[in-house]
């Protein structure tokens, strides 16, 4: 897994193609994939040292499910898109570890109580 930062003002090769360009849509063995959103209020305002460390939790929150193909933070948008092997509860379960981290997150499309 990948995390790709999108941050203003620095550019990337990779960030200059649409998402739907990057976004894979099947895993290695040909399986679909499926994606979900979360929304990071103020993520972008954050000082450089406390982003650094959203950051770090974010990619260790990531790192810890083998499900997870792809992420891409959008910082300019407070996004984070992320693409999983399909597993009944993995969005949720994911989710909620990133919720632990940065209790602040909203998961989009999805009800969360």
């Amino acid at each position: 897994m990948h995390l790709v930062t999108k941050v203003a003002g620095v550019p990337s090769l990779e960030s200059h193609r649409p998402l739907y360009e990057r976004v894979p849509t099947r895993d290695e063995y040909g399986r679909p994939l499926v994606d979900f959103m979360i929304i990071l209020p103020g993520l972008r305002a954050q000082p450089k040292v406390q982003f650094n460390e959203v950051l770090a939790r974010l990619q260790a929150a990531l790192a810890r499910f083998h499900e997870v193909v792809f992420a891409d933070l959008n910082v300019p948008l407070n996004l984070l898109w992320v693409s999983v092997r399909a597993r009944p509860g993995a969005i949720l379960e994911l989710f909620g570890v990133v919720k632990l981290c940065l209790p602040e997150a909203k998961l989009v499309g999805h009800r969360w109580e």
